[in-house]
């Protein structure tokens, strides 16, 4: 059975290029436009893995994971972080907040499909 992955980013282009990279790596892909659309669709959805970006309109990455972190249903799932972004102080606050773990983009598809697959339980 394959594994359901969230995507989370405000970027169009973001988002049609890790749902080719994830599906033609065998993934179900469901996708948000932010972070309050990400937890919307948490609501109806439990991914095994959540991808997402940093900078969002209406609520960043760091709301996002705090907010996925809040419900006992998602806290164990892994979230990655997949931004542009790659100063140590927003890695270790995203490690607070609850990510497991930080790609920067532009990614590799071959090395975002490794990490997700690593992190997949």
């Amino acid at each position: 059975m394959s594994k359901t992955i969230l995507t989370v980013d405000d970027s169009r282009t973001m988002r049609e290029m890790l749902l080719l990279a994830l599906s033609d790596a065998g993934f179900s892909v469901v996708q948000a436009e932010d972070g309050v659309h990400g937890l919307e669709v948490l609501e109806t959805e439990t991914p095994d893995v959540i991808v997402t970006d940093i900078n969002m309109p209406r609520m960043d990455g760091f709301g996002f994971i705090e907010g996925v972190r809040r419900h006992q249903k998602h806290r164990a799932v892994p979230i990655l972080v997949l931004t542009t972004e790659s100063d140590g102080d927003k890695k270790d606050r995203a490690r607070r907040a609850g990510a497991t773990g930080w790609i920067v983009k532009p990614f590799n598809p071959v090395k975002l499909v490794d990490a997700i697959r690593r992190v997949a339980v």
